[in-house]
C-alpha cells in the first residue's frame, strides 16, 4: 500500500490546479482519473467549452507558476456584450456592452479551450516534483479514519492519504463514498458546446444573446485557418437541442447564424458537438472526515457569465488557504467549508434565477429581462457592483 499526503480524484482543470498548489506547499500529491486528457479537440471525450479565466483565476495561475505554460493559448476578453432578443428568427430588442475599464482593468480575463488547458496542465504537472499522475486509474472507494484515509483504486491497488479531494465532477464518487448528498434543480434544457468559424471578426468580445430556451454565448478564440473563430455554448429546451444536434453542418450553421442575430456574419461549425443537460447542483456539505469537495463535485451551474470554472478555482484558492501542515485536519476543513459555502449557495441561487428568466418565452418575463439588462448596465454603481461580483474575490493569498 502506497502513501501520499493528498489524494485527488479527478484530473480536470480544477484538480490539476489544486495539485500544483498543494505541491507548492511541500505536500505529496497523487491524482487519479479514469480518463486521461485528450490531445486534440476532435478526440472522443474532449471538452469543447472555452473558459474565460477571470482576473482572480489569473492571479492564482501566476502565483502557482502555471500562467507561463497557458498564456500562449490564451485570447484576451476585452468586453462582454449582452443582447436581448425575442421571437424566431430572433429580433434584437437591445444590447449593452460591459467594459473592464469600469473596474480599472485592461481586460476581464483570458479565454482558453478547456481541452487544451487540461492537456497543457497535465503535461506540466507530470514534470513537477511531489506530484504523481495516475491517469487511466479511477477512485473506487474509501475508508476515512481520524488520522488517514484508505482508498481503493479501480486497478485494485490501495493508497493511504491524509486528505482526499473530490474533484471528480457532478457524479462524484468521492462525495458518494463520504455520504454527501446533492441538491439538484433541473430546467428541461440541454446545452450544445462546439467551435465555429465566422465571417465577421469577434474583436476579442464575448457575447451572450438571450432568447427563449436560454443563452447563446460566443467566446473568442484565435483564428482557425485564417478565419475568425469562437467557442459556442448554446442552451435550448431539450427537444430543440436534440433537433439541432441531429442537423447536418450546413443546416446547423444556418440555424446558428440566425440564433446569433448575424453579429458574427455567416457561421459554420468546425468541431464535433457536445451535449449535456443543464442543471444547478450543490453539495449539501463541502467536507467530511478528511475529505473536501471542489469544483463540479461541489457545485454545477448553468453556463452563464463564466461562473462555473472560475467558481471552481475560487474553491481551490480557499482550500489552499485553509489547510494546515496536516492537510486533512478538522480545523482546516472547517475553515474551507465556511469560506466557500455562502459564496457557492449565493452564486447558485442568482444563476438559477437568471437562467429561469433568460429561458422564458413569456412576454412579461422577457420584458422584465430587458428592463433588468438596461438597469444593470445604465446605472453605473449597479453596473460596477454586478461586474465586481461576477469576477469574484480578488484577494488571493495562495
Amino acid at each position: 500500500m502506497t502513501h501520499t499526503d493528498v489524494l485527488i480524484s479527478g484530473a480536470g482543470i480544477a484538480g490539476l490546479v489544486a495539485a500544483a498548489g498543494l505541491a507548492a506547499k511541500g505536500l505529496t500529491v497523487t491524482i487519479v482519473d479514469p480518463s486521461p486528457p485528450v490531445q486534440t479537440a476532435e478526440a472522443d471525450g474532449s471538452d469543447l467549452r472555452s473558459t474565460a479565466f477571470l482576473q482572480p483565476s489569473r492571479v492564482l495561475f501566476d502565483k502557482l507558476g502555471l500562467w507561463d505554460v497557458l498564456s500562449a493559448h490564451a485570447t484576451p476578453l476585452r468586453a462582454l456584450q449582452v443582447i436581448d432578443s425575442t421571437g424566431w428568427p430572433p429580433v434584437e430588442t437591445d444590447r449593452r456592452v460591459f467594459k473592464p475599464a469600469d473596474l480599472e482593468e485592461d481586460v476581464f480575463g483570458w479565454n482558453l479551450p478547456n481541452w487544451r488547458t487540461r492537456a497543457t496542465l497535465a503535461d506540466d504537472l507530470a514534470e513537477t516534483p511531489g506530484i504523481t499522475l495516475r491517469l487511466g486509474v479511477g477512485f473506487a472507494g474509501m475508508l476515512a479514519r481520524d488520522d488517514e484515509v484508505r482508498a481503493d483504486l479501480s486497478d485494485g491497488s490501495r493508497i493511504t492519504a491524509r486528505l482526499v479531494v473530490g474533484a471528480d465532477g457532478r457524479a462524484s464518487s468521492v462525495a458518494r463514498a463520504a455520504g454527501i448528498t446533492m441538491k439538484t434543480r433541473r430546467y428541461g434544457q440541454k446545452v450544445l458546446a462546439f467551435v465555429a468559424t465566422h465571417t465577421a471578426p469577434h474583436h476579442d468580445v464575448s457575447t451572450e444573446i438571450y432568447n427563449s430556451g436560454g443563452a447563446f454565448t460566443t467566446v473568442p478564440l484565435p483564428d482557425h485557418e485564417g478565419a475568425p473563430a469562437s467557442a459556442i455554448v448554446w442552451m435550448n429546451g431539450g427537444a430543440r437541442a436534440l433537433e439541432l444536434y441531429g442537423l447536418n453542418d450546413a443546416d446547423f450553421g444556418a440555424e446558428m447564424t440566425l440564433r446569433a442575430c448575424h453579429i458574427l456574419g455567416d457561421m459554420r461549425p468546425i468541431s464535433p458537438r457536445r451535449m449535456w443537460p443543464v442543471v444547478t447542483q450543490t453539495a449539501q456539505a463541502l467536507t467530511a472526515r478528511r475529505t473536501a469537495l471542489i469544483a463540479e463535485a461541489a457545485h454545477v451551474l448553468p453556463p452563464i457569465g463564466a461562473q462555473g470554472l472560475n467558481t471552481s478555482l475560487h474553491d481551490v484558492s480557499a482550500l489552499l488557504d485553509a489547510l494546515s501542515p496536516d492537510p486533512g485536519a478538522p480545523e482546516g476543513l472547517r475553515i474551507y467549508e465556511t469560506a466557500r459555502a455562502k459564496d457557492i449557495s449565493g452564486r447558485a441561487a442568482v444563476i438559477d434565477l437568471f437562467n429561469r428568466v433568460c429561458k422564458s418565452d413569456a412576454a412579461p418575463v422577457q420584458a422584465l429581462r430587458l428592463a433588468g439588462l438596461r438597469q444593470v448596465h445604465d446605472i453605473a454603481p449597479i453596473r460596477r457592483t454586478i461586474m465586481r461580483a461576477g469576477l469574484g474575490p480578488l484577494n488571493q493569498n495562495t
